[in-house]
């Protein structure tokens, strides 16, 4: 299956086959007409899929960096490692940096990509349920900073998305239930049909035989809000629902806890439960919500009074000129951006827990 995301002289395609990851040379080489590459993948992807890739890459010189895995490898830090690297592998303007990860490595080499030397060719192959529906696609890249998630960051494109939900098969189930968080989101902010298909099996086993196609969904629903606001100032904000308080949720324990999709689903659900209150979304949504998330294993909340929080939350990018803009749902599949600011999570007698 071939999506395009048309944004004119930054368009690319999307691949989404089983098995594509063995004839990835193919379909690079019709994006790719340089002679050095470098693999930017980690100690959990690489030694899976690192000889599979190489060895479709025949006839070009080809480096491998290997990095630890974790969200902690995203940090500013590790940047100059990456560029020493690249320099060292002699990489040119007309080389290739592959992505081959997850979204740490996704959004680790797709930075590097866009500021080693003003900016190098970018494939990426993402070996991750969150990383083939939502971070692989749309062009923001970005690493941490001690104050923050994605604190520093480009729009950059890659020429080509290649995802093979094959490898999925290799993946811990909590990597599943990491993805899963990005999925529901979709199904939250855009598509209540996808959104009544997740709810309709009992676990991810029973999704799996229509996995390509739920994959395919969401990329197709990036692909729409990307192509209308390719640069996060208007739509492609929906694309954030649930992200304010995963974000602060990820960094107030240091992304050792909460992965990235299960703070996700924490966020969705309580923004849903305080906004439900506050009469701002239909009733019942929490509650839709609350059911997709147990099904495919996702936490419901931290247990952090929201006030534990805010002071990152001030900190999010989403917070311009002290006006905090969330993404709440009108109903699942109706999504909207409503501005205000921290006093959002108060209740009349203190913060709510979140």
């Amino acid at each position: 299956m071939k999506l395009t995301v048309n944004l004119g002289e930054n368009s690319y395609p999307v691949y989404i086959e089983n098995g594509i990851l063995s004839d990835a040379g193919a379909y690079i080489s019709d994006v790719f007409g340089g002679k050095r590459i470098m693999i930017i993948s980690d100690d959990n992807v690489f030694p899976l899929y690192g000889d599979k890739l190489l060895n479709s890459l025949t006839g070009y010189e080809c480096s491998a960096l290997v990095l630890p895995h974790g969200e902690p490898t995203k940090d500013f830090q590790t940047l100059p490692k990456v560029y020493s690297a690249l320099l060292e592998a002699k990489l040119t303007r007309s080389d290739l940096i592959i992505a081959l990860g997850g979204g740490v490595i996704g959004d680790l080499a797709g930075f590097a990509a866009a500021s080693y030397l003003r900016g190098i060719n970018l494939i990426q192959i993402p070996t991750s349920l969150l990383a083939q529906v939502d971070s692989s696609v749309g062009g923001k890249v970005a690493v941490d900073l001690p104050q923050g998630k994605n604190l520093a960051g480009a729009f950059f494109h890659p020429k080509t998305v290649l995802i093979d939900p094959s490898v999925l098969d290799t993946l811990p189930p909590h990597f599943i239930s990491d993805g899963m968080g990005e999925v529901i989101k979709y199904g939250c902010i855009k598509d209540a049909e996808l959104f009544s298909r997740l709810c309709a099996h009992t676990s991810f086993d029973s999704l799996k035989p229509e996995l390509t196609d739920v994959i395919a969904r969401c990329v197709d629903i990036k692909r729409i809000v990307v192509e209308a606001d390719q640069f996060d100032t208007g739509e492609r904000m929906l694309l954030n629902f649930g992200h304010t308080l995963a974000h602060t949720i990820e960094q107030y324990y240091h992304y050792e806890r909460e992965s990235h999709g299960e703070a996700v689903g924490i966020g969705m659900y309580q923004i849903t439960r305080i906004a439900e209150k506050k009469g701002l979304t239909a009733p019942g949504c929490a509650e839709k919500i609350k059911n997709a998330l147990e099904i495919y294993g996702l936490p419901l909340s931290c247990g952090l009074p929201a006030a534990e929080l805010t002071g990152a939350i001030s900190l999010d990018k989403k917070n311009l000129n002290g006006r905090l803009n969330i993404v709440l749902l009108k109903e699942v599949g109706s999504s909207y951006v409503y501005p205000t600011d921290i006093s959002f999570f108060h209740q009349s007698d203190g913060y709510h827990i979140i």
